[in-house]
């Protein structure tokens, strides 16, 4: 192919950066515009795709999730804690020394892997791996021909500089690492959701200033860890490419993760971290599991005592020592500075960006500390090595009546502490990015969410913010881990269910509420009940989920129906799936794709989709309909009952959609249920109105 744009053979040769072969066939290659234009034109080219950049996203998780090891029986003692899996990372590389890899009590490496760890700098495999780190690799072609994209800091090795692919890997499938903490704050024993598993990473050099990588790179690093033989793949990226138009599935994270799904690989993804704006999710196709980011029950907090001998508490990821001073307000941070001057400052702000800019400006002024009142009751995500202290409008208006009152106002801020139970309810985070899906509004994006706000987690010692190899992290880069390590649990158990049918039970069994029974909210302006556009399903629940009675299962079947009704054409399908494809006509409906959730973006009177479920439960079941309908809409399902036996393992059945609104609307969500009277096979309705004719 190359040498039919190139003038030599050399010189086409000279042009490959990659070969992808293990899981489809492709390469990357250096191509001028006109180049690349002659090749796209080929009838045997599914697709040319410019070079990329795509970002990060950035432990007491698992016991907020009721995986507790002291519990005699479960989801993680029933999979040996995912021993005889190896789940993979496309990131940042790792830090070798960490106790997060220490692999005492291991049984030998799973005899289905293939992949090995990669000699470079500063990483010697005889000496790094080991039964819990059994694959490291790095690739670094994918950048310009003198790799000037690649961090002065960083190392050309699987070692991490940057601590993120550390972090991730911990989060997942740390071992059992005692008295663990971030400077003194969330202490505890650090572990992963599979403690036992083995971890293997493929490391992708990032962008000096952007933190990013080459997709012609990632797709490599796909390409190898699929022929490796892992198990379940988790990505921690996201493109930051604007949205493209349906039919523009590239040879990056989608191709790649969708070749790694039909291997039978579970691929788990973040949202992205734009939120909380509509329409801001990333990694939507649908062969992806996709995780938004709450908190979960544990705060970090600061107490104040004032000269009056008032104690507040306020919110404050705070590491250093206590600290007494004069207390001041000032109303125009950035100008009014004169006062600042070993005080701590009070301020209030309108928006979450100005606390940033005040807690610069302070610290330039060199303040003693600063309380932010905000309006919001956002769950604070800053560590900082200052007193920095979040309050909202209405403790900040008492701390300012007592500056007020009192002609010298003094303050006593503590060390940070860590409050852990119910002190706030479970949110998805403000910056996790929010539904509907904008590149095929039908499909529900995200899929799924997890906790992803201050998550303590192993990192580089040589980065600057780690603190004594530790961290805490914030962002859907650190929520998707948790699902990848509880995905890794649920294969363990059930190695013969495909991609698709884990990520069904893991939709189909979530929490609607936080796991103490209270509502989940959604952080924005103003905040709200968290709906499907916000969490997707709910909150991931995977002790339900190894045993969800039905699943909503997919093959290349329904991935070609995927195809066919978002507007690929049969050649390009054929090419992607290696399954001769000739699409129906009229083109199949993509609300009928077998997904677990029923989005319908553009209702007009009536519609009937379709769906099928897969009995993983007990051979002689009956399940009964059970519906939420979102408000104005009805809901009518055929049949009512569906009876299971050793013959009947698969039933269809239908959903009749229509609506009483006379005007058009935005989304209405609701909830369709498949119960046996022990399990609740639950997936969300989304339906807006589109009245064309009124």
């Amino acid at each position: 192919m190359l040498e039919s744009v190139f003038e030599s053979a050399e010189a086409a040769r000279e042009s490959i950066v990659y070969n992808y072969h293990h899981g489809f066939s492709g390469f990357a290659a250096r191509l001028t515009d006109s180049q690349a234009k002659q090749l796209s034109d080929r009838p045997d080219v599914f697709s040319v795709a410019p070079n990329r950049k795509v970002e990060l996203q950035s432990t007491r998780i698992y016991d907020y999730l009721g995986l507790s090891p002291s519990f005699p029986s479960g989801v993680l003692h029933e999979s040996n804690m995912g021993s005889d899996l190896v789940i993979g990372f496309l990131d940042s590389g790792v830090w070798p020394e960490s106790p997060a890899y220490n692999d005492e009590g291991l049984e030998p490496i799973p005899k289905h892997w293939k992949g090995k760890c990669v000699a470079g700098e500063d990483f010697d495999p005889a000496k790094h791996c080991n039964k819990k780190l059994v694959g490291a690799k790095y690739f670094t072609d994918g950048f310009d021909e003198n790799n000037s994209g690649i961090s002065e800091e960083d190392f050309m090795s699987p070692r991490g500089y940057r601590g993120h692919g550390t972090m991730v890997s911990s989060i997942a499938a740390s071992s059992f690492v005692p008295n663990v903490s971030y400077g003194g704050l969330a202490p505890g024993v650090m572990r992963g959701a599979a403690p036992k598993a083995r971890i293997a990473m493929y490391k992708i050099v990032w962008d000096r200033a952007l933190l990013m990588s080459s997709t012609a790179t990632m797709v490599k690093a796909f390409d190898e860890a699929i022929n490796d033989g892992v198990d379940v793949l988790s990505i921690s990226l996201a493109s930051a490419a604007p949205f493209r138009p349906i039919d523009s599935i590239t040879g990056d994270l989608e191709l790649g993760s969708f070749h790694a799904v039909m291997k039978g690989i579970p691929v788990i993804a973040g949202a992205s971290n734009t939120g909380p704006e509509a329409y801001t999710v990333a990694n939507v196709f649908p062969w992806m599991l996709t995780v938004a980011a709450t908190n979960i029950d544990r705060t970090f907090y600061a107490d104040m005592t004032f000269g009056n001998n008032i104690t507040i508490i306020g919110q404050a990821q705070y590491t250093g020592k206590e600290v007494s001073a004069g207390l001041v307000y000032i109303e125009h941070y950035k100008t009014d500075t004169s006062s600042m001057l070993g005080k701590v400052v009070l301020t209030f702000v309108k928006e979450d960006w100005e606390m940033a800019s005040a807690l610069a400006t302070t610290t330039i002024n060199k303040a003693a500390g600063l309380i932010v009142a905000r309006s919001g009751d956002y769950q604070s995500d800053i560590v900082y090595n200052q007193p920095f202290i979040y309050v909202d409008y209405e403790v900040g208006a008492k701390i300012l009546r007592y500056i007020r009152s009192s002609s010298s106002p003094t303050i006593k801020i503590s060390t940070g502490k860590t409050l852990v139970g119910r002190p706030i309810a479970t949110q998805v985070c403000g910056f996790s990015s929010r539904g509907p899906n904008g590149l095929s509004p039908a499909i529900l994006k995200p899929d799924i969410a997890a906790p992803g706000v201050t998550i303590l987690g192993a990192t580089s010692q040589a980065y600057p913010d780690s603190f004594g190899g530790y961290f805490l992290g914030t962002g859907t880069s650190y929520a998707t881990p948790v699902v990848a390590g509880l995905v890794v649990l649920l294969k363990a158990l059930h190695p013969d269910w495909s991609p698709a049918a884990l990520k069904s039970a893991i939709m189909t069994t979530a929490w609607k509420t936080d796991p103490s029974g209270e509502p989940i909210f959604a952080e924005g302006e103003p905040r709200k009940l968290a709906d499907p556009f916000d969490y997707g399903a709910g909150l991931v629940n995977a002790e339900r989920a190894k045993d969800p009675g039905l699943v909503y299962d997919m093959n290349i079947d329904d991935y070609i129906h995927y195809f066919c009704a978002t507007g690929y054409n049969d050649t390009s399908i054929t090419i992607i799936t290696g399954k001769p494809t000739k699409c129906s006509s009229p083109l199949p409906s993509i609300l009928d794709l077998n997904y677990p959730a029923i989005t319908i973006p553009d209702l007009e009177e009536e519609v009937t989709v379709t769906r099928t479920v897969t009995n993983v439960g007990p051979v002689d079941s009956v399940y009964r309909a059970v519906v939420e309908p979102p408000r104005g809409v009805e809901i009518v399902v055929e049949p009512e009952t569906l009876v299971f036996c050793s013959n009947t393992k698969k039933l269809g059945f239908k959903v009749r959609v229509s609506s009483s609104h006379k005007s058009n609307t935005g989304f209405f969500f609701g909830s369709f249920t498949w119960t046996d009277g022990t399990r609740n096979v639950t997936i969300p309705l989304s339906v807006r109105i589109r009245v064309l004719n009124p």
